[in-house]
């Protein structure tokens, strides 16, 4: 290849020598820096002639660039011969290269593949060649065929393309969509195997659809592209999404990693922690756009460097404030001046990865002794899961409000399109009556929510209030309260992980026993646009006008504000994640929008206060029934005068539950942050889950009743070992929207008058005007509100007339 050739080539289409190896070029001074532009953009080897260079130390710089050889003088080659670093193997005098060369502008597509295959032998009689492709880190993806036809396309093209044997010339991908691009294509050691070197597209080069013809990819492949996935599918707010969105956040977890593999001592320990390190520098490099392939290349290139860094670190990484060398304190930075922010746990990567698991494989939460740990460390080992910082969701939650308040239904679609991937949809909105083959169920779930139904409706039916409210204050003096129904309510039914019709109960059968006038349903369609059956049926059962098919703050604005297609509401209720419950802050504080809203709400979570009478099987599956929502819930179990053989039999009895459920993984996400703390008397117990203020509170303990009565903060008890916090999440009665985060110290859970206004009313008689009158006209007097105090003397003096 002609240097100049490569620097004025066209690149709109492919040219052949890119996909060679062996690439010969001829170097001089004038053309060196082109050179060096070559090294830096190809892939594949190359030999230099360079004995029109002059200075010896750019042909050492061409060699420390990557070049594979070097063709020099018997002068150049005494010169090299000096250098340290360099492998001399790499370095050939011009004399002994008996390379046919070929000319770069000679090359066509077919010339390329004819040279090629000009020194190939088939050992088959079809003359066909086999042909291993492998992807750009040389992991082998499948066999195939090729011969002169099916290469000369390949190089045409820059794609993969082989001989089929029943169907002739094959494009790989046409149908599926499951394309190659072109790298490099060369011969095996015997020059019978053709070697594809590609770039594949799509799900994977199989037929399966999976990544390989001998199975999946494993170790750093597998990573690389379930991290490639979750970047394009992570939901806005989960863990995933924000490694890839906050840098900040991504950085300071790549520095917490890097500080703990250089504390591991042991060989697990060393190969967990670096495990750990590559994942989230894995993470970096696919939210940066770097492949692994990329790194490879790199690392492949370092070992032809011939010039060699200083064999030190940076002072900033070797000294600490006493002057010793321990690495730390840069990667700390100023850890210990800023707050500490314990976040929450990411999905497991894989099995091998070890969040929610101890030493042993066991998935457990982490023992903390009362008598032991001070109040500092409990205190922090109680802290919740942290929630992104107030002003970067708002950030995100904003512009998609006001895009949806002035876009409406387009907008909303939009949003719905994004991140539900439901394309097919046209409409935003569901409208009763709601199709009949829309709620197809088995009998056994109708039933089963018919059950629900019934008992939700008849404890919230009890909270109704007889009569209205009415006192004589003072002679004359008549004041009442009575209560009306919010008239439009706007209920948030989350999507994600879980399919939730019991919230659509939950919050559905109280509007209907309240009386609203105008129930409207939102939630996150499938990928297909469809709702779950469960969730229509329930709409229809409740009354509801319609259903939004769309979550987070987009439903939120749609039913702040309204759409051509969505009714405005007065109230919304319902829980959501940070996205959802940012949105519902933001329009509640919009008084252009006249819309309230229940309480914020956050993550599950569930505290269990357990004895030595507690059932371990019993203590350990409400733990787990709250840790399967999401890695951002926490448990908590605070176990009362136990001894270690006691606590042990929980945390058996939990890792033997956790390992049969489905959905093993999010638990484990949630087990990294939730706690055991022992602590001595049931006193103890009862004043650390008031500080806490627990979303749902179990009483597994011994007088369970009498310990119900000393229950300060919490949004719903569950006494006694019979009642699991499952049945108030479904079928007791009791409503399971309830405040978390600690909001429970504030914030009831919703009930019957989350729908209701109550109204004031007032009525005198003359007798009682007269009596109160005094006391109105001297506060008025005192404020300096004349016209109250008037209105009062005006009557005074029309009664006196």
């Amino acid at each position: 290849m002609d240097s100049m050739f490569y620097q004025n080539i066209s690149l709109e289409s492919p040219k052949p020598f890119p996909y060679l190896n062996n690439v010969h070029a001829e170097v001089s001074n004038r053309t060196l820096p082109i050179a060096l532009q070559y090294l830096e953009e190809s892939r594949n080897g190359i030999a230099f002639e360079v004995s029109k260079i002059d200075d010896v130390q750019d042909v050492i710089a061409l060699l420390d660039a990557g070049a594979d050889h070097v063709r020099v003088t018997d002068v150049q080659a005494k010169q090299i011969s000096a250098v340290d670093n360099i492998d001399q193997k790499r370095v050939v005098l011009a004399q002994e290269s008996s390379k046919n060369v070929v000319p770069a502008e000679k090359l066509t597509p077919q010339t390329s593949a004819q040279h090629l295959l000009a020194g190939a032998v088939s050992d088959r009689p079809d003359g066909l060649f086999s042909t291993l492709v492998v992807d750009e880190r040389g992991i082998a993806l499948g066999l195939v065929y090729s011969n002169l036809e099916s290469l000369t396309e390949s190089f045409k093209t820059g794609r993969g393309v082989y001989h089929s044997r029943r169907r002739g010339l094959w494009y790989k991908g046409d149908t599926s969509g499951d394309v190659q691009e072109l790298i490099s294509v060369s011969l095996d050691c015997d020059s019978d195997c053709l070697f594809f070197k590609v770039r594949q597209k799509g799900r994977g080069f199989c037929h399966l659809e999976r990544s390989t013809c001998f199975g999946e990819y494993r170790g750093l492949s597998r990573l690389e592209k379930t991290l490639k996935s979750r970047k394009e599918s992570a939901p806005p707010g989960s863990y995933t999404a924000r490694l890839f969105n906050d840098r900040d956040l991504l950085n300071a977890k790549i520095k917490e990693e890097a500080t703990e593999l250089c504390e591991a001592t042991k060989k697990d320990h060393i190969a967990f922690e670096a495990a750990d390190l590559m994942y989230f520098a894995m993470t970096k490099c696919i939210a940066e756009g770097v492949d692994l392939a990329d790194v490879e290349r790199v690392l492949d290139n370092k070992d032809k460097k011939v010039k060699r860094r200083r064999g030190d670190a940076k002072p900033a990484f070797l000294q600490t404030n006493d002057g010793k060398s321990n690495g730390r304190a840069s990667l700390n930075g100023n850890r210990e001046k800023s707050e500490t922010i314990k976040e929450a746990a990411s999905v497991p990567k894989d099995q091998d990865d070890a969040a929610g698991v101890d030493r042993k494989g066991m998935i457990k939460m982490t023992r903390y002794t009362k008598s032991r740990d001070s109040t500092a460390t409990i205190t922090e080992a109680l802290k919740r899961p942290s929630q992104r910082s107030t002003d970067m969701i708002m950030g995100i939650v904003k512009p998609i409000i006001d895009e949806v308040r002035a876009g409406g239904d387009k907008a909303l679609l939009k949003y719905t399109h994004k991140f539900e991937k439901a394309t097919s949809l046209t409409s935003p909105v569901l409208r009763a009556p709601f199709p009949v083959h829309l709620m197809q169920l088995p009998e056994d779930t109708i039933a089963a929510i018919d059950t629900s139904f019934a008992n939700i409706r008849t404890f919230h039916a009890a909270q109704r209030e007889s009569k209205p409210l009415e006192v004589e204050t003072m002679p004359g003096v008549r004041c009442s309260r009575f209560s009306r129904p919010i008239e439009r309510v706007g209920l948030y039914v989350p999507g994600g992980t879980a399919v939730l019709p019991s919230t659509a109960l939950m919050l559905g059968v109280p509007a209907m026993v309240a009386g609203c006038k105008k129930i409207v349903l939102a939630s996150p369609p499938r990928s297909d646009g469809s709702i779950t059956p469960e969730i229509v049926y329930i709409a229809h059962k409740i009354g509801a006008e319609s259903i939004v098919l769309a979550g987070g703050a987009q439903a939120v604005a749609a039913l702040a504000y309204g759409t051509e297609s969505t009714s405005k509401v007065d109230k919304i209720l319902g829980p959501g994640n940070q996205f959802v419950t940012a949105g519902k802050m933001l329009v509640s504080n919009d008084t252009t929008a006249g819309v309230s809203i229940d309480m914020p709400a956050g993550p599950s979570e569930v505290l269990v206060v357990a004895d030595k009478t507690s059932v371990p099987a019993f203590v350990a599956s409400d733990l787990l029934s709250q840790a399967e929502h999401g890695v951002d819930s926490q448990v908590v179990c605070i176990a009362i005068g136990m001894n270690d053989e006691q606590v042990t039999a929980i945390e058996s009895e939990l890792h033997r539950q956790a390992t049969a459920l489905p959905r093993m993984d999010i638990v484990r996400g949630a087990i990294e942050h939730s706690v055991t703390i022992c602590v001595d008397t049931v006193e103890e117990a009862m004043d650390m889950s008031n500080q806490y203020a627990p979303e749902h509170l179990i009483l597994q303990c011994d007088n369970a009743e009498g310990a119900s009565k000393l229950v300060e903060n919490a949004g719903s008890v569950f006494i006694g070992p019979w009642t699991p916090e499952s049945v108030g999440d479904y079928s007791a009665g009791v409503n399971h929207s309830l405040p978390t985060y600690g909001y429970a110290r504030q914030y009831s859970g919703v009930n019957l008058s989350s729908y209701v206004k109550h109204i004031t009313a007032s009525r005198l008689t003359k007798e009682g005007l007269r009596n109160v009158s005094g006391a109105v006209m001297k506060l008025a007097e005192v404020e300096e509100l004349e016209a109250h105090r008037r209105a009062v003397e005006i009557r005074l003096a029309h009664m006196d007339a």
